[in-house]
């Protein structure tokens, strides 16, 4: 039976051990797709508990500013026990509550996936940038390019059934050049290019990694049974054993696609 953070909220359990696995590592490679400088003013949508926007606000300084907004309460709630000097904002990607030309930058990282109106977010983005300004929105890549994720859910679908597995593919839906080329057409975005950026997903052990998606909220949460969860366990033991690096800890590719685009 999982007790990983008993008690805890699910963006806590996101901050303390998603963050670090997966999304700590990115925030300074989307930060450089957009070429942030130092006294930029830049705006992290779908900030989650602020991996982005903290790399950013290292990199624009005491001379620029940040602002991240997140449509969660519980991400920003998370996000505002950080030190840091960023404005943290409630809000929806699609109807972004900040006026036009207002930023040097915008950055977003694996929150696009699950926007309900992906080119309305776009289209959104780029009011607020600057004439000139950069955007860049990274999103995960498709599961197979990632193997250790790719043999999680096909395990997923063969113990549980394909609808177990969807559930966890759930963040790599958009991992499809064409699709993310499609959503910039539909946002009038013309000047587009796709990009794909490789980075690691790294946990202490097997058994954190499947205690950590069972307890996403958004994916594995509220799914598996505790006792499909131990099933889940001693599976994953055989079928994740090929990552296992010296230590016990586990690593394997989970490449990102990042949208890049200037505002004219």
């Amino acid at each position: 039976m999982s007790t990983l953070d008993e008690g805890h909220k699910p963006a806590e359990i996101y901050d303390a051990h998603f963050v670090p696995a997966l999304f700590a590592q990115w925030g300074p490679v989307v930060a450089a797709e957009a070429q942030v400088h130092e006294g930029d003013r830049v705006l992290d949508v779908a900030c989650g508990t602020g991996a982005l926007a903290l790399a950013v606000d290292e990199i624009t300084g005491p001379a620029g500013s940040v602002v991240a907004v997140d449509a969660n309460p519980e991400m920003l709630a998370v996000a505002r026990r950080k030190p840091a000097r960023i404005e943290w904002l409630e809000g929806r990607a699609e109807a972004l509550p900040l006026p036009d030309n207002s930023f040097d930058a915008v950055v977003s990282q694996f929150g696009f996936m699950f926007f309900d109106d992906k080119p309305q977010a776009l289209r959104e983005m780029i009011r607020v940038l600057r004439p000139g300004g950069r955007l860049a929105v990274a999103v995960c890549d498709a599961v197979e390019n990632s193997p250790g994720y790719g043999a999680f859910a096909r395990l997923l679908d063969r113990l549980f059934g394909r609808q177990v597995g969807e559930a966890f593919r759930a963040p790599f839906s958009l991992g499809d050049a064409g699709r993310l080329r499609e959503f910039c057409g539909e946002a009038g975005i013309e000047n587009a290019e796709i990009v794909e950026r490789n980075g690691k997903v790294r946990f202490k052990s097997i058994d954190a990694l499947v205690s950590t998606e069972r307890a996403c909220v958004w994916t594995l949460g509220g799914v598996l049974t505790d006792e499909q969860f131990e099933r889940l366990l001693k599976e994953s033991r055989t079928v994740l054993a090929p990552f296992v690096v010296e230590g016990g800890s586990i690593e394997f590719d989970m490449p990102s696609l990042i949208i890049r685009a200037r505002k004219p």
